[in-house]
């Protein structure tokens, strides 16, 4: 054969093989495009099954071995724990709206005067009490005065209402994922570990072991400790009689999932506890306040790390850069990455040569 028909067969298989990768590319991308609103739901549910797993297994167990049972018993569950809530919230925050409306058409409203501890309070104590002394003696001239931030509020509440409600969505959508998941345990096991042998070799099934136990230690040491803390915030709370406490609550289990101090939401409550309380419990409040916001630094190396054989720095930085990174749903993909980098580097620097 000779140059000129190598030269031309050269040709004719690259621009075979440019035709099946631009081919190949054309259908990745079009995938891609088509599971991507799916993407962060499918997470969630592989997160939320790896992390309940064991819980249904027991379940399961008292119901003869019938999985699919008690992963449609979870998945109800969760989504009646959602839907009750909000069902019950969005009509009592309607009859408020309208009750309020009416009663300041009518000019029945009564606003109470400010307590004169108010304007004691650091920094927003003065501003804040003249605006509610006026609200209590003048509420038409409040409101004149007050417009444009009631509108900017106003909007940031809708704002923060269709945030909440995508929100509600999500987690429903990834919950009736994860009980596809969980129903399917078994396979879906099999699976994970035939593509992480098929990506990492040998050592792929243990990378898939490290990840599952990764993320059920981020569920337990985030998560868990978030959920303690907030318990231990509404106990206090409700024992000084602060007004709300439920509210509070979820402000305090955000902020604590989020890996910012619950001192943030617990600062300002007992600040509101000395102008309404008296001084022995409202210290008493005060000091059970910053006890629950620095109880994650004890609370943390007791339960992060617990059945991974991986120092519970790695998963508590790979945890919190996640996070920085992506977001909540980084806690725990920034933790199974870190964590499975450090396998990875440890395998590699203890290698003979």
């Amino acid at each position: 054969m000779n140059t000129f028909e190598n030269d031309k067969l050269l040709t004719k298989n690259i621009i075979e093989v440019a035709i099946k990768i631009t081919v190949l590319s054309v259908l990745i991308v079009y995938a891609f495009q088509l599971v991507k609103p799916f993407i962060t739901p499918v997470i969630w549910g592989i997160i939320l099954a790896v992390a309940v797993e064991p819980l249904i297994a027991k379940i399961a167990a008292k119901f003869g071995g019938k999985r699919t049972l008690a992963a449609t018993l979870f998945v109800v569950t969760i989504i009646a724990a959602l839907v009750i809530p909000t069902v019950l919230l969005i009509i009592s925050s309607f009859d408020a709206v309208q009750l309020l409306n009416e009663q300041i058409d009518a000019k029945t409203l009564v606003i109470p005067a400010p307590p004169a501890g108010v304007s004691e309070w650091p920094v927003i104590g003065e501003p804040l009490y003249k605006a509610w002394h006026l609200a209590s003696t003048n509420l038409e001239a409040a409101l004149r005065q007050f417009a444009p931030q009631i509108k900017s509020i106003s909007v940031a509440a809708l704002g923060s209402v269709g945030g909440g409600f995508a929100g509600i969505l999500l987690v429903i959508l990834s919950t009736c994922i994860s009980g596809v998941f969980l129903a399917k345990a078994e396979t879906c096991s099999t699976f994970a570990k035939s593509l992480f042998r098929r990506v990492g070799g040998e050592s792929g099934a243990d990378m898939a072991d490290l990840s599952t136990a990764t993320i059920r230690s981020v569920m337990l040491g985030v998560v868990g400790v978030a959920v303690i803390q907030a318990a231990l915030s509404a106990i206090g709370m409700v024992f000084v009689g602060v007004p709300a406490a439920i509210l509070w609550t979820l402000m305090v289990l955000v902020c604590a999932v989020s890996q910012l101090p619950p001192i943030i939401i617990l600062g300002p409550v007992a600040a509101y506890v000395f102008s309404v309380n008296e001084t022995t419990p409202a210290v008493i409040f005060l000091v059970w306040a910053i006890l629950v916001s620095v109880s994650d630094s004890f609370l943390k190396p007791m339960l992060m790390g617990r059945g991974v054989d991986i120092p519970m720095l790695v998963i508590l930085i790979g945890a919190i850069g996640g996070m920085m990174f992506s977001g909540i749903i980084g806690l725990f993909v920034g933790a199974v990455v870190l964590a499975i980098f450090y396998r990875l580097f440890i395998s590699w620097m203890n290698q003979n040569y």
